[in-house]
């Protein structure tokens, strides 16, 4: 079967001058870039050369996500293609800047190449690491040795952190760089008072009693719990987005084995709430999972 494909290629390529003109290359690397090359040519693919960086940004995280569930579903044969797919997001970026004159796909390798390098003297610079929270150091120093060296204005250390993070990921990059300097709760155990304090100052903007509540500051207590949350995972050793698309996942299992049970979407809709507690539990029964959980 494979050689019929490899056939059928072959066969296809000359007969087309176009794919004939990309496919000279041994290197698939290098085939895929001089096809990009093709595509945001002239009198190339139309919706390719209308593309900007700003209109492919979006597709790169959805790319990226689609990378995420792969790899969650243990699907290798999907991530092999949603990671060349993650690739091209690169190879249609650094074709743009190409084409701008802003730097190449080999300036990308060549750079990404120094900085490993660079970042890893352990390896090749006869540097000592012997555990990777001595790695971690060594390569969060020598970031900060990078930055001075740039001459860039940095009026804090966490100017480098992007706010167009998701949130949860943005919170765990916040308090580990803050962590770095000595910020941050010795244990756990202090971080789960914490969390006792803010939920009691959430309690408090929702009392009756409070007469100056607004939406702004109970959306700042809620924020305050979850960057707290975001703070007791790093502790722990979880990862908290790792952690909350588990519990997503768990969700869905649950509600769709509370709509079977039900006999369906418009069933359910019309059960009772004490209905819902037992179809909610049946479901974590079934599943073996823990009553709290």
């Amino acid at each position: 079967m494979v050689s019929g494909k490899v056939e059928g290629m072959a066969e296809l390529t000359s007969q087309n001058p176009n794919l004939k003109a990309v496919r000279q290359h041994t290197d698939p690397i290098a085939e895929s870039i001089s096809i990009m090359a093709r595509l945001r040519a002239p009198d190339g693919c139309p919706w390719d050369r209308e593309q900007t960086f700003d209109s492919i940004k979006k597709h790169t995280l959805e790319e990226t996500y689609e990378v995420f569930d792969a790899i969650e579903r243990r699907a290798w044969h999907e991530l092999k293609d949603e990671l060349g797919d993650l690739l091209l997001q690169v190879l249609f970026y650094a074709q743009m800047a190409s084409e701008a004159g802003y730097f190449s796909i080999e300036d990308v390798a060549s750079n990404l190449n120094a900085k490993l390098i660079r970042r890893h003297p352990h390896i090749f610079a006869g540097a000592e690491a012997t555990d990777s929270n001595a790695v971690l150091r060594n390569w969060e120093q020598i970031k900060q040795n990078e930055k001075k060296v740039s001459g860039l204005p940095q009026n804090s250390m966490l100017d480098d952190i992007p706010r167009s993070m998701p949130a949860v990921m943005e919170a765990a990059k916040l308090g580990s760089r803050a962590a770095k300097v000595g910020f941050d709760w010795p244990n756990a155990d202090g971080l789960f008072d914490k969390l006792q304090e803010e939920i009691g100052e959430l309690k408090a903007e929702l009392s009756p009693s409070s007469e100056l509540s607004s939406t702004t500051a109970i959306e700042g207590e809620l924020g305050d719990i979850l960057f707290t949350a975001v703070n007791l995972a790093r502790h722990l050793k979880v990862d908290p987005e790792s952690a909350l698309r588990a519990t997503n996942a768990k969700f869905r299992r649950r509600f769709a084995a509370m709509e079977s049970a039900a006999g369906g979407t418009d069933a359910l809709t019309a059960s009772t709430p004490s209905q819902l507690d037992l179809l909610w539990n049946q479901a974590k029964n079934a599943a073996n999972e823990p009553t709290g959980s």
